[in-house]
């Protein structure tokens, strides 16, 4: 390996997120994309399921009538903003229970070639995506159905909401 390549090699295994002139978040790609510190990196890389809750500081959020598990403690309480990446939602029959399932109603499909887009509708009025791989079975649901949304608690990552008044 050149010495080009090496340091090519160096300098592409960081990334920095800057917003309004100020560094936003420093890390891996992996790690910015996974765990984004701010609303402004969940949404500046990829795409974000971002939704309004209540966290008492604990190890739990409301999201409306909701209660979701996290797997981090909560630094306070108070308004905060939930990101979770499409891809990480998983769709599963009305009948499915247990931590983090929510009951959606299912919005609309795109399908995208080796995946499918499911857009889903909370209790409250939130709206999520899912990223679904086109082998499992999408294919079984219908727009208006019913269904569970499992949100994993270590996919769930709490930010400040910067839009809330103090």
């Amino acid at each position: 390996m050149t010495h080009d390549q090496e340091e090519a090699l160096t300098m592409s295994d960081r990334l920095a997120v800057m917003a309004n002139g100020r560094v936003e978040q420093l890390g891996s790609p992996r790690e910015v994309y996974e765990r984004p510190s701010t609303t402004f990196v969940a949404d500046f890389l990829g795409v974000s399921n971002l939704m309004r809750a209540q966290s008492s500081g604990s190890t739990s959020i409301e999201v409306g009538e909701v209660r979701l598990t996290v797997s981090e403690p909560l630094q306070k309480a108070g308004v905060v903003r939930v990101a979770i990446r499409p891809e990480r939602v998983r769709i599963e029959p009305r009948a499915a229970s247990g931590e983090n399932r929510v009951p959606v109603r299912i919005e609309r499909f795109v399908y995208l070639g080796s995946t499918t887009q499911v857009f889903v509708t909370l209790p409250g009025g939130d709206r999520l995506q899912a990223l679904v791989a086109n082998d499992e079975d999408v294919d079984e649901y219908d727009v208006g159905q019913e269904v569970v949304a499992y949100l994993p608690p270590d996919a769930l990552r709490v930010l400040a909401d910067e839009e809330a008044t103090p």
